[in-house]
């Protein structure tokens, strides 16, 4: 289970973000290097995790026309991220042509995972936002990922509401990763769709994204343990 966890170093000190490294060695085995640290450390904080034996999720959700998306990618791959993620919303095309830069030959380079919705929006940003009058969030995911699949993504990003039903309609291989993972009983923060860590296994998660629970503890690395306990419990329970 320790593999499915991902702890995000959404930190703006890098003093902290080595200590955070540190604290959870033997624990943690798995990274999101998001835009606040990438865009404070560079590519140096990603080498330096590689660097430590463990796995990087690059969280820079790239969204822009196809080509420069694709260049993009390529940069990532030179730096030996395992995932990382583009913004669905961008359209088939860049989706396609995304997947098409993390091959080298008949070599997968990378996961492309697609961000659908994110946590943070509810069925009002649809209406207010978008136009959409006539969707949920939870059914404008579920096009979203259909969508992801069909240009050949590896998977998506995606609350427990939505994991159930996108593993039903695409396949137990299909990538989801759950982010507004809250332990029962912590703050739900800025997040509007969130699930405690049993929940997200059991309802089909890959991957969980877990930050602020495990960044603020006073003992990270019992923090994140408590954590893998309870995505342990999620999985001996699972209903898929």
């Amino acid at each position: 289970m320790k593999n499915r966890l991902i702890v995000a170093l959404d930190r703006g000190d890098k003093q902290e973000i080595y200590n955070i490294l540190s604290e959870l060695d033997g624990v943690v085995t798995y990274y999101k290097v998001g835009i606040q640290i990438f865009t404070l450390l560079g590519p140096d904080i990603v080498y330096d995790i590689k660097n430590r034996g463990h796995k990087v999720f690059l969280d820079l959700k790239f969204h822009d026309i196809p080509n420069t998306v694709a260049n993009g990618i390529i940069s990532a791959i030179g730096l030996g991220v395992d995932m990382l993620t583009i913004h669905t919303l961008g359209g088939f095309e860049m989706m396609e042509t995304a997947m098409k830069a993390a091959w080298e030959g008949d070599k997968k380079m990378t996961n492309v995972i697609g961000v659908t919705m994110l946590t943070s929006l509810s069925d009002a940003f649809l209406m207010d936002i978008l136009g959409v009058y006539d969707k949920t969030i939870k059914e404008m995911v579920l096009i979203l990922a259909n969508s992801a699949k069909s240009a050949g993504l590896d998977g998506v990003v995606a609350s427990v509401n939505e994991v159930k039903e996108i593993k039903k309609e695409l396949g137990k291989e299909f990538i989801v990763i759950t982010p507004g993972i809250r332990p029962i009983g912590d703050n739900i923060f800025d997040q509007v769709r969130v699930s405690t860590p049993e929940d997200a296994i059991r309802n089909g998660s890959d991957y969980l994204v877990v930050g602020r629970p495990i960044l603020d503890a006073k003992n990270r690395a019992k923090a994140a343990t408590e954590i893998l306990e309870q995505m342990n419990k999620g999985k001996n329970n699972d209903k898929l």
